[in-house]
């Protein structure tokens, strides 16, 4: 016999997953209203069960602020504590209007969630039905097909879908019973998007022929599930296999030896490890076209709107966008406060040393500025005969072409006196006993946190 839905059927979910507080996401609709209820039932009965309700006002609508006024009033009377959050709800270019409104609406949850707490959400059977005919449409892959999971990470806590067994006709019922009134969102009868084009118009066609449709659609999304979470596990493997030793790039002979499924396999995991979104298919395709079979020297890059993938030698690299940068700016520096650079480029620091670094008396006497590169740079490295280019110095450490370009030079007096990161010249470095000045340069989006010696 299939279970009813009640607060003890609510209770039996959280207690597979328990947490110091739990969020209701509530919109005020149907849906949510019951999982309202229920919550608030349970929250009666169970005093260790803490419950708060947010309703995130997106703007879209001109009755927004009546929806935002009746969900407090709502959880006034059922006794949930609430809050309110304004967000800017408009897409980005490319983006859907749907896929804006999710967005803003859990970046802004997640921000009042402390570590371990779990937002319910109240998706139910037909809303798994449609998301994974939503995602066939988009020719998404396993993970896509498996749809929306019961539990999700939503950092710093979780995402708990507690009603993914029970089909809307179930949570209708339970409204009517308890004699709920909830908003009705004029948008959910616009067909213009994709999911209400499935919900009104498509699946009941579908229906008409096969009544159990939602749930055998949810039936196989559990089984894409089941399969991703395999094909997951032996990503990861596979993933860590073909890491180099610095545990972040891709190693190229490994990748190469790799059959292309599970070239790609490695790549989505690689990504997906690193918190980026995937890229499209094609994107994946000229990485394996491209950038793996790039000749000796070749640095080539695969760019989308999340990050890139980059060459360098045997690795891949897997960076966020980098922002323009502009090579000819020269910045004046007093050598003591931090100093941030332009263009998202981080900041350099400049601190009392050990026996290496630049020497103290030089660093405060001179007029330092900073550059970049132009060409042509010389530096003659303490303990080497002659000067070198910067070229050959970065070609013999093996530091990547895009960290180069971005090197801070240390200017004083007019002269070069260190690298920030890695090198100071002759006759700045610092001598045995003296003072000196540790140079770094801190740089998250690269990332770089080193310091010249």
């Amino acid at each position: 016999m299939p279970p009813v839905l009640s607060p003890a059927s609510l209770l039996g979910v959280l207690r597979n997953h328990p947490a110091p507080r739990y969020w209701i996401a509530y919109s005020g609709g149907l849906d949510s209203h019951v999982l309202l209820h229920l919550c608030a039932a349970l929250g009666a009965a169970q005093q260790a069960l803490q419950f708060r309700a947010i309703h995130v006002h997106h703007g879209l609508q001109q009755d927004a602020d009546a929806w935002s006024k009746h969900c407090a009033q709502t959880c006034a009377e059922l006794g949930v504590a609430y809050v309110a959050a304004k967000v800017d709800a408009r897409a980005k270019p490319g983006e859907s209007p749907e896929e804006a409104a999710r967005r803003a609406r859990y970046a802004v949850i997640s921000q009042y969630l402390a570590s371990g707490d779990i937002v319910l959400t109240a998706q139910h059977r037909d809303d798994q039905a449609e998301t994974l005919l939503l995602q066939l449409m988009r020719g998404a892959g396993l993970a896509g097909l498996a749809a929306m999971p019961t539990i999700a990470p939503l950092a710093p806590g979780f995402l708990l879908r507690p009603l993914l067994g029970f089909a809307r006709e179930d949570l209708r019922h339970y409204a009517q019973q308890n004699r709920l009134q909830w908003i009705e969102d004029p948008s959910n009868q616009d067909s213009a998007y994709d999911r209400n084009f499935l919900r009104n118009d498509i699946i009941p066609r579908l229906r008409e022929r096969w009544p159990s449709l939602p749930k055998a659609l949810a039936r196989s999304a559990g089984h894409c599930a089941e399969a991703q979470q395999l094909l997951g596990d032996l990503a990861a493997d596979l993933c860590r296999s073909a890491l180099n030793a610095d545990g972040a790039s891709l190693s190229v002979a490994s990748l190469c030896a790799f059959k292309p499924a599970d070239q790609r396999l490695v790549l989505r995991e690689w990504m997906r490890k690193n918190g980026l979104r995937m890229p499209s298919q094609a994107a994946i395709e000229r990485i394996l076209q491209e950038v793996l079979p790039a000749g000796q020297g070749k640095t080539p890059a695969v760019s989308w709107r999340e990050g890139e993938v980059r060459r360098y030698r045997n690795g891949l690299y897997l960076l966020p966008p980098l922002p323009a940068f502009d090579a000819s700016v020269v910045l004046d520096w007093d050598g003591r406060s931090p100093l941030a650079l332009p263009g998202g480029n981080g900041e350099l620091t400049a601190t009392p040393g050990g026996h290496m670094g630049i020497d103290a008396n030089l660093w405060a006497q001179g007029n330092i500025t900073v550059r970049y590169r132009l060409g042509g740079e010389r530096c003659r490295l303490p303990g080497r005969s002659g000067t070198h280019e910067l070229k050959k110095l970065f070609q013999e450490k093996g530091i990547a072409p895009w960290l180069r370009e971005r090197a801070p030079l240390l200017f004083v007096g007019g002269e070069l006196a260190a690298v920030a990161g890695w090198w100071v010249c002759e006759p700045f470095a610092g001598r045995a006993g003296g003072r000196t000045v540790a140079l770094a340069w801190h740089n998250a989006a690269l990332p770089v946190d080193a310091t010249a010696t």
